[in-house]
């Protein structure tokens, strides 16, 4: 059932690796020609976010929380943000063609301008393209855990990051094969029994009796059964 998110969470992780460490040998570069004498301030910067997001997810990648990944994910948001900000601060709109033939100062010299540009200009991709797709995992989970609050998981935020399901499955151990997905109750409110009340999905209902649907404690099918009104 949980298949999905995790092979889909292992590629996000995967994305965010490579590319947090095409920025950090960039940087290491930079660090290389410019330290300590020049840039230190962006520099330095430079390469504490790609090392704190590579060392983070190493450390969550086996074993996580959702109240922890979501925290994760916003403090990697937060910082990828600002390092783009800052790259497009230095960098801006320059055109790295028009740079043939000029040079930059380094520590013990010069490099040419035009290397130096391209190389800034894939840190600011790289930096924004990191912030999106922290967004878009940050959203992401919050609206699973949403799901597996509705399914019945109420403590789905204390719970292994494995439970979750991907979207229209059930929350529940980790499996290894996927399952087909199934579809979202239609939820009414104000059932006498205080659970959702599912019509249609191949349910007939009994003339007089309420739908009532308990989610399976292991994260298989819900139990459904009719009840006398």
């Amino acid at each position: 059932m949980t298949v999905r998110f995790v092979n889909y969470r292992l590629a996000f992780y995967i994305s965010v690796f490579l590319l947090s460490g095409t920025v950090l040998g960039l940087d290491a570069h930079f660090a290389a020609v410019f330290l300590p004498k020049l840039h230190q301030a962006f520099t330095t910067f430079a390469i504490v976010v790609p090392s704190l997001t590579i060392f983070i997810f190493l450390l969550t990648l086996q074993w996580s929380q959702p109240r922890i990944e979501a925290i994760v994910l916003f403090v990697l948001w937060a910082i990828w943000l600002a390092m783009g900000a800052w790259s497009t601060d230095i960098i801006g709109t320059i055109q790295c063609d028009a740079l043939v033939g000029q040079r930059t100062a380094t520590k013990n010299g010069d490099m040419s301008a035009q290397s130096y540009c391209y190389e800034m200009k894939v840190i600011q991709a790289f930096s924004w393209m990191i912030f999106v797709l922290c967004s878009f995992a940050f959203i992401i989970l919050l609206q699973l855990v949403t799901q597996a609050q509705r399914f019945g998981r109420f403590l789905i935020w204390y719970e292994p990051i494995q439970n979750l399901g991907w979207y229209g499955e059930w929350p529940g151990l980790y499996n290894t094969t996927t399952q087909p997905m199934v579809q979202y109750p239609q939820y009414q409110y104000g059932s006498p029994y205080g659970y959702p009340v599912q019509a249609g999905n191949g349910i007939a209902q009994q003339p007089g009796h309420s739908i009532v649907i308990q989610p399976s404690a292991n994260g298989g099918p819900p139990t459904v059964t009719q009840i006398p009104v």
